[in-house]
């Protein structure tokens, strides 16, 4: 019996130790075989973020190109003819009229032009349609006086179509650059504080801005444009501001114009108004989520109570009718 638990005892400690020394060859051999999974897979997120990014652009560059290659043309020869004829200009057109253009992203004289010649066609057609439509095709019963002042109010919509487009296409420009303003400063930052002239920082956001808001990136090429060509680059700043219209926005102008005025450091600047950018969108951000409930209790009251109550009540007054009737 001794023999035999001294052969066991030997046999245990055996494997033991060959599991011991299995175990540390393992823990000092399979580093060696191991794969850097890390670095490959930053590598293909980083290739495939490039792919995406060029899909985009080029996305953004056909979109942009399909939606303004008619308004950045020459005006068509009718609608100079009919606007020059009749000296609309001086009548409907004034300063604010093309800086609304411009901030809607529609630069150039065609849109000036079309959106003169909508201002006087549509009321036209608007009228004309109206009144077919009440005297010929519905042939109210109704004065003339009335069919009259329910087609001039047609015509009142008419002509203030063109300024409500407008006006909604500079709000859907300003709230795209709103979003992407504090981001973009953020890129403008890096790139001062890493020496980099403005003219090129500007380029540089524009090109990695792009896919969050393509309104963004085209002014910004326009601004950095401008300060090539312009005698003084305090106009290009400002021609910036104007074309954006948001208070963000004109705080960097001020700073920018400063720094270029006196020589200050820019980069500190950049930093409290990239902050304070950021601040305000998140504030923005919780004051429409406090604004949610308000906006809910009319659609829940209208759609949601009435279906609750049919839940709730409906089967008890199906039950009583099965009992009394």
């Amino acid at each position: 019996m001794n023999f035999v638990d001294l052969g066991n005892s030997n046999l245990f400690v055996v494997t033991l130790t060959l599991l011991a020394v299995s175990g540390t060859v393992y823990a000092l051999l399979m580093p060696l075989f191991e794969r850097d999974e890390l670095k490959n897979r930053m590598k293909s997120v980083a290739l495939e973020r490039d792919k995406i990014r060029t899909r985009e652009r080029n996305r953004l560059a056909i979109q942009k190109e399909a939606e303004h290659v008619s308004l950045r043309s020459n005006p068509k020869e009718s609608m100079r003819e009919f606007v020059d004829k009749y000296d609309l200009k001086k009548f409907l057109s004034s300063d604010q009229v093309v800086r609304n253009l411009k901030r809607a992203g529609y630069r150039g004289a065609s849109p000036l032009y079309t959106y003169l010649t909508l201002q006087i066609v549509l009321p036209v057609a608007f009228f004309s349609f109206s009144f077919l439509y009440l005297s010929v095709i519905l042939k109210i019963d109704m004065p003339v006086v009335g069919v009259l002042g329910i087609c001039i109010l047609i015509a009142a919509i008419g002509f203030l179509g063109p300024r409500i487009f407008i006006q909604n296409q500079i709000q859907k420009r300003q709230e795209s650059i709103q979003l992407a303003w504090p981001d973009a400063m953020d890129l403008m930052l890096i790139c001062v504080e890493s020496g980099v002239s403005i003219e090129a920082a500007f380029k540089k956001v524009a090109e990695e801005v792009g896919a969050q808001s393509a309104a963004l990136a085209e002014e910004l090429v326009l601004a950095n444009a401008e300060l090539s060509y312009l005698d003084e680059r305090k106009k290009a700043y400002q021609n910036l501001s104007e074309r954006i219209g948001l208070d963000s926005v004109k705080n960097v102008v001020v700073a920018l114009t400063q720094a270029e005025k006196y020589g200050t450091p820019i980069g500190y600047a950049l930093r409290v108004l990239s902050d304070e950018s950021r601040r305000e969108r998140m504030q923005e951000a919780e004051r429409k989520a406090a604004a949610l409930p308000p906006k809910l209790t009319v659609p829940m009251m209208l759609f949601f109570l009435p279906v609750l109550f049919i839940v709730l009540v409906g089967p008890v007054v199906i039950q009583a009718m099965s009992t009394f009737f």
